[in-house]
């Protein structure tokens, strides 16, 4: 029978785990042995005895080496890549854009590895998709966290002593993580406002009950993966005059804007925090990328002209628990499709899901838009 084998996960404040006691049982009915290091999943709330409860086994670090599957959450070290067995098969985020010497090491171990974050933004693979299940997590996170910040409380209260007007919201982007974040906001009583570069992103802010900030001469700017494109610099100044008279006016403002591969765009400028009240606060999701906010500071909380702003890294893990149950459904749904009866392993990534997330395989990079893109890079440096 074919091993899985779930790590613990080594990279600073990671609280994630890759399998869950739930996704573990249909794991095992599909045929496959799981074994886990022992504390894989405590910081996510599950302990070694849920695991061995419904069938896993504790494993140890010759499991890396003998394991068909190895299923984490973040990409891992070069020193990882070594101990994983040749042609074994690496389920993971991986950052391929920034993690070439990883991507390549990979490649030379013959490594055949499902990159997360390139699963096709299509309908069947839905229940695939990490990036969207942990964006939800993180749009919720980031408005309890901006709310926590904030020196005002976020509902209208009426009181005997007056009355308390309720907290404004500013969102930018209205993807997954964006829509949870008008969502969690507005539950909690603020009055939201939200831009986007995508005309379909209008009438999902909308039925949230938000206000949609429109931009002159704004047009369909969404590619056919459903993200948004680069917009024009003409376009992006712009939105920035409009956005700018919603920002001064913000007790919280959530930005979300990334682009796949690239740095995150600077939508919020340091005018812009200083025309904001003191107390205010910009929470920045997209910190790890570069940031939206001209003063975010990975890891750090900002203060600038009395406006805090956040930059807490992978908000995800800041909700282990929950992160980890969805992520690992997400990686259960994706071994569905290369696991067959008994536990067979069909390794030749025909199906459009699997060839569409498939980064290396067969001692190549197999993925065509990340090995052009390190063409392009070696082609520059020629």
């Amino acid at each position: 029978m074919p091993t899985l084998f779930t790590p613990l996960e080594t990279r600073p404040g990671e609280t994630r785990v890759a399998a869950s006691p739930e996704t573990v049982k249909a794991l095992v009915k599909l045929g496959l042995t799981v074994e886990f290091e022992p504390g894989a999943g405590l910081r996510a709330g599950f302990t070694d005895a849920m695991y061995t409860a419904v069938g896993a086994k504790p494993g140890a670090a010759a499991s890396w080496g003998s394991a068909q599957i190895v299923a984490k959450i973040g990409a891992p070290t070069e020193a990882e890549v070594a101990r994983l067995a040749k042609g074994s098969i690496l389920i993971s985020f991986i950052s391929p854009s920034t993690n070439r010497a990883v991507v390549e090491a990979l490649r030379e171990r013959g490594v055949s590895t499902l990159a997360m974050e390139l699963i096709p933004r299509i309908t069947r693979a839905q229940a695939m998709d990490a990036l969207s299940s942990q964006a939800t997590i993180a749009g919720y996170k980031a408005v309890l966290i901006g709310a926590t910040h904030m020196t005002k409380l976020c509902p209208l209260l009426m009181t005997a002593a007056g009355t308390v007007p309720p907290a404004k919201c500013v969102v930018f982007g209205a993807g997954v993580a964006g829509l949870q974040a008008i969502a969690t906001a507005k539950r909690l009583g603020c009055t939201v406002e939200a831009t986007d570069v995508r005309m379909a992103a209008r009438e999902q802010v909308l039925s949230l009950g938000a206000k949609f900030i429109d931009v002159p001469g704004m047009g369909d700017m969404e590619d056919k993966g459903g993200y948004a494109k680069e917009q024009t610099a003409e376009f992006l100044e712009k939105q920035r005059i409009e956005v700018a008279k919603r920002v001064a006016d913000a007790d919280l403002v959530i930005t979300t804007a990334q682009i796949p591969g690239r740095p995150a765009p600077r939508l919020v400028s340091r005018a812009m925090v200083e025309s904001m009240r003191p107390g205010a606060v910009v929470v920045d999701l997209a910190v790890e990328s570069g940031g939206n906010c001209e003063l975010s500071k990975l890891g750090e909380v900002v203060e600038h002209n009395g406006v805090k702003i956040v930059g807490v890294p992978n908000l995800p893990a800041t909700a282990p628990q929950h992160a980890s149950e969805l992520y690992a459904k997400n990686v259960l749904n994706l071994v569905k499709l290369f696991v067959g009866k008994d536990g067979a392993l069909n390794t030749e990534f025909k199906d459009e899901v699997l060839a569409g997330c498939l980064l290396t395989h067969g001692g190549a990079i197999t993925h065509k838009v990340t090995a052009d893109a390190y063409a392009a890079v070696a082609g520059a440096k020629s």
